[in-house]
């Protein structure tokens, strides 16, 4: 999920999320070792005991909060509409000027479900059509004309629109902000691991380094 996560051109895996997990992890020493794995089984591994935390860009919401141990957030972006280039219209009125229109999003995320709560509230105006998780192949059926837009964040979206050529632009203003946490287990190993991991992120944010790899990744400070 660059450039949050993801695999560079030598296979090492790097981004955002993961330059800061290692930061944090040398502040309260611990070693990290990293497991790429598909959005939508993410959260059964980490309750199966596959890993023990989650850093993939994650935002709350109530269901997770009952099952899982957030982290303090990290990062604050917003979710916003994305459509093709040449795409006219102002997008100005949120979810509501995507009424009849073919919406891509990934299964499980965040952005599928204020898409779906929209749905359900107001007698299901949007199509919603559902992918894996990737947004290249998104992005790609939107430039295609398969689909109209889709929701999600605008960080990603422009890093990604800019390294592959994606004619694509944000529209409209952010539907929502979405602070981003590490995801931990409700148990004791996970009270634990969240509470080091708290005291590392206090620091970094205190000291600044945070910061510094925000704008190293995003050109701007997207920490607060």
């Amino acid at each position: 999920y660059a450039p949050f996560t993801f695999l560079d051109e030598k296979g090492v895996i790097t981004g955002y999320d993961v330059e800061v997990v290692q930061e944090i992890a040398r502040r309260v020493g611990l070693e990290v070792k990293f497991v790429p794995t598909p959005w939508d089984s993410m959260f059964l591994a980490l309750e199966s005991k596959k890993f023990d935390l989650v850093a993939n860009q994650i935002s709350k919401n109530p269901q997770r909060a009952q099952k899982y141990n957030f982290s303090e957030d990290y990062l604050v972006s917003g979710a916003q509409v994305i459509v093709r280039g040449d795409r006219t219209g102002a997008f100005s009125n949120g979810y509501a000027d995507l009424k009849g229109l073919k919406v891509g999003t990934g299964v499980g995320s965040n952005y599928s479900k204020m898409l779906e709560d929209f749905n359900q509230k107001n007698g299901n105006p949007i199509d919603i059509k559902y992918y894996d998780g990737n947004l290249t192949t998104v992005l790609q059926d939107i430039v295609a004309g398969r689909l109209d837009a889709t929701v999600n964040d605008r960080l990603t979206v422009g890093y990604n629109a800019k390294k592959l050529g994606t004619n694509v632009k944000v529209v409209g203003k952010p539907l929502e902000y979405e602070p981003s946490f590490f995801v931990f287990r409700k148990d004791a190993q996970g009270e634990a691991l969240t509470a080091q991991f708290n005291k590392g992120l206090a620091e970094i944010k205190k000291d600044g380094t945070l910061t510094k790899l925000s704008q190293k990744w995003f050109g701007a400070d997207f920490t607060k």
